[in-house]
């Protein structure tokens, strides 16, 4: 069975393949959402664009392929910046084999969620995720 590590919350779910990250997240005590989108979100409609989340370590080739939805919503978006296949919807995104998901990332203008990101990493290398 696959399984989904997210890194930001130190939490690792073994689940079903074919399972939406957004649901494997909420069913498990994971924030996906930041602020004010805890309540005001589309509830997985892929029309909102605030449960996104980056796909690290190589991992993203293990989820299902872009929606349309998904895809139209990522292309109106500044936070897609550089990482066009790293990026994703947690509602839309279904797992096909283990992931390493960076929940809430920061907004990105520069192409890069390097403090972030190597934060991310090195807990994983150190084995705290």
């Amino acid at each position: 069975m696959p399984k989904v590590r997210f890194l930001r919350s130190n939490v690792e779910v073994e689940v079903q393949p074919g399972a939406k990250i957004r649901d494997v997240a909420l069913k498990n005590g994971v924030q996906l959402y930041p602020g004010i989108h805890r309540i005001a979100n589309c509830h997985g409609f892929a029309q909102c664009g605030s449960c996104r989340v980056l796909l690290q370590n190589g991992t993203e080739k293990n989820v299902s392929r872009k929606t349309l939805l998904e895809r139209l919503r990522l292309a109106m978006s500044y936070f897609a910046i550089g990482h066009g296949d790293e990026l994703r919807l947690a509602c839309q995104a279904r797992v096909t084999g283990d992931v390493d998901v960076l929940e809430r990332p920061p907004a990105n203008f520069s192409g890069t969620y390097a403090p972030e990101v190597e934060a991310a990493r090195r807990r994983l290398r150190e084995g705290k995720y």
